[in-house]
């Protein structure tokens, strides 16, 4: 059996050893390190090689972010984040990260992330490259290039499902809330700001219909004009979405336009 060679990265004591406690359980796993902070974990990662590394978000002078970008194509490990922070899901899947575990991590659920890792693995072989290019930082380079998002991950009881974006029809703002309905009617809530995630989304996909909504181009069926400017555009789910006056002289220009 080749067993998953692993190193944790957290600067508190306790979740270290949870972690490695909970590693330690399984056969198919090898423990080869530990840090209690980015810079030994890079360290961790450029001698030993690992398969896995379990990275906490939020560490001193260097966070798990960092070491993904510092660590390039000198053998990067496929990595899975261990945080106390919902909101920094989004960021960490644009990299391209395996899994996002939430503290207090459950044994299931690391075991969920051992068996990912395993499956990749066995697939494609041990990854040497990084998820990201070497020249690009976490979110970008210094001319402010975004790379799109692919999938949007949603916490659903202890579970981040990972919806593909171009499942989603549309997503309506209400309050502090986003609220996404895919092709197939599912609904799904998200704490994030519309403007953000509008500046990640492909523009030839995706279109703002108004200040609080943006849909799926290929999901519009109709649009209907109404009294002042404004129109309402109906989609493939049924949704009736209104369009302000600014973007529907937007949308004449573009997707009403031959």
């Amino acid at each position: 059996m080749n067993r998953l060679r692993t190193i944790i990265a957290d600067d508190e004591r306790p979740s270290r050893s949870f972690l490695a406690s909970v590693l330690r359980q399984h056969e198919d796993v090898q423990l080869i390190g530990e840090a209690s902070n980015g810079l030994e974990a890079i360290e961790l990662i450029e001698n030993l090689s690992p398969d896995l590394a379990l990275l906490d978000l939020q560490m001193p002078e260097v966070d798990g972010l960092e070491i993904a970008r510092r660590v390039g194509r000198r053998a990067s490990p496929l990595i899975a984040f261990v945080t106390a922070y919902e909101e920094y899901a989004i960021r960490a899947f644009e990299i391209n990260v395996i899994d996002y575990l939430l503290k207090p991590v459950e044994s299931k659920r690391l075991r969920q992330t051992i068996d990912r890792a395993q499956a990749q693995i066995d697939l494609n072989g041990h990854q040497t490259e990084s998820p990201l290019p070497t020249e690009m930082g976490v979110f970008g380079n210094e001319f402010g290039f975004q790379r799109r998002l692919e999938r949007i991950p949603i916490r659903r009881r202890d579970d981040i499902i990972l919806l593909p974006v171009r499942e989603i029809a549309s997503i309506v703002a209400e309050g502090e809330l986003l609220k996404l309905t895919t092709v197939n009617r599912q609904k799904f809530t998200i704490n994030h700001r519309l403007k953000d995630l509008e500046s990640r989304l492909d523009p030839h996909r995706f279109i703002r219909l108004s200040r609080g909504s943006i849909a799926n181009i290929d999901q519009i069926r109709s649009i209907s004009p109404m009294p002042g400017g404004t129109y309402i555009a109906v989609l493939g789910t049924g949704e009736e979405l209104p369009i302000s006056r600014l973007q529907g002289r937007i949308l004449r220009d573009t997707v009403l336009k031959l």
